[in-house]
């Protein structure tokens, strides 16, 4: 249903789904047509009747009516108009945002619909940067298992992938768990040596694994918080545990790719588990030491999922994690050779 919110600070009126269950007698709006939605946002964008008539295929004065329906029903005018220019009115264009928003989301469920009645297998899955290399490599294997699979990679932080399995966008996700609500189900595959990118010329790359406490004198570039709260947390509870708090560079970034020419100019150094090294010639990877320290990785999925492709790729990521000792003691950094 529809349901419309007010403000006494304001005349806007906001449109908005309501989802959840109600108490009280919500009268709604009856009236309202998802088409007069489409003739609405078609007519501002246009800001011409004939254009928008011609691109909804109706005629100009069938428009014109709808509109005028529409505004009615809200008691607002969503439209200026004079005999040579029409434009959006302050309510109109606060009603534009969220007219878009409801007309995707219709979209999207009307695709949803036609994907399962044709019985078209898909996943939805998210990823937290391209760089890091476990969900490529969990997808590779649950591919072979079903080829006619269509699989989509959405990148997002870990905070928006538990958002968008509760609301159903996504069918698994990837990330550290410790702040995953309850509704979202967990399970650890993986335990990432962590380690610090910096540049060739760097005094750190001549070292065979770096020390925790050498950081304490470098700036560290650190993701937007909104993004990766999760691991920039990670990082400072590590720097804390040696007995110091991290100098963060004066800046962010959204992605491993972004960080590439901050780290290769020497302004700062980027700490980075083993599985998300990237390519770039003249960066490289050093393990953290005193203390070593490896990054849990998890998958996420909703706590009763029973989609068959779902517990697929969650067997796929135990068998590969076995398989690559991902949850066993790893060999003491000597022990390692150089990159």
């Amino acid at each position: 249903m529809l349901r419309r919110t007010s403000s006494a600070a304001s005349s806007a009126i906001t449109l908005t789904w309501w989802c959840d269950s109600v108490t009280t007698v919500d009268r709604g709006y009856p009236g309202l047509e998802l088409r007069q939605l489409r003739y609405f946002v078609a007519l501002a964008e246009e800001l011409h009747f004939g254009r928008a008539a011609a691109r909804e295929h109706i005629g100009q004065s069938s428009l014109s009516q709808q509109l005028q329906r529409l505004e009615r029903e809200l008691d607002v005018v969503l439209l200026e108009r004079t005999t040579h220019q029409v434009r959006l009115s302050p309510a109109g264009a606060v009603f534009l945002i969220d007219a878009r928003q409801i007309l995707a989301h219709v979209d999207r469920a009307a695709i949803s619909a036609q994907r399962a009645a044709a019985e078209l297998p898909s996943l939805r899955v998210g990823i937290v940067d391209a760089s890091y290399d476990s969900m490529p490599l969990i997808l590779h294997e649950v591919q072979q298992l079903y080829p006619e699979l269509e699989i989509h990679q959405v990148e997002a932080g870990v905070p928006e992938q538990f958002e968008r399995l509760l609301d159903g966008r996504l069918d698994v996700g990837i990330g550290r768990a410790t702040l995953a609500p309850t509704s979202v189900a967990a399970e650890l595959f993986r335990l990432d040596p962590l380690g610090v990118l910096v540049a060739e010329g760097h005094h750190f790359a001549e070292l065979p694994a770096v020390p925790v406490g050498g950081l304490a004198t470098e700036p560290l570039l650190f993701a937007e918080e909104a993004r990766a709260p999760e691991f920039n947390q990670f990082v400072i509870e590590l720097c804390h545990s040696v007995g110091f708090t991290p100098t963060l560079y004066r800046g962010t970034v959204d992605s491993i790719l972004a960080s590439v020419d901050l780290v290769l100019q020497g302004r700062c150094v980027l700490c980075a588990p083993s599985s998300c090294v990237p390519t770039a010639a003249g960066m490289v990877w050093r393990p953290l030491v005193d203390p070593t320290s490896r990054y849990p990785w998890s998958l996420l999925w909703r706590a009763g999922e029973s989609s068959e492709h779902v517990h697929a790729l969650v067997d796929c990521a135990r068998e590969l994690s076995r398989r690559h000792r991902w949850l066993e003691p790893i060999a003491p950094v000597d022990k390692l050779s150089r990159s």
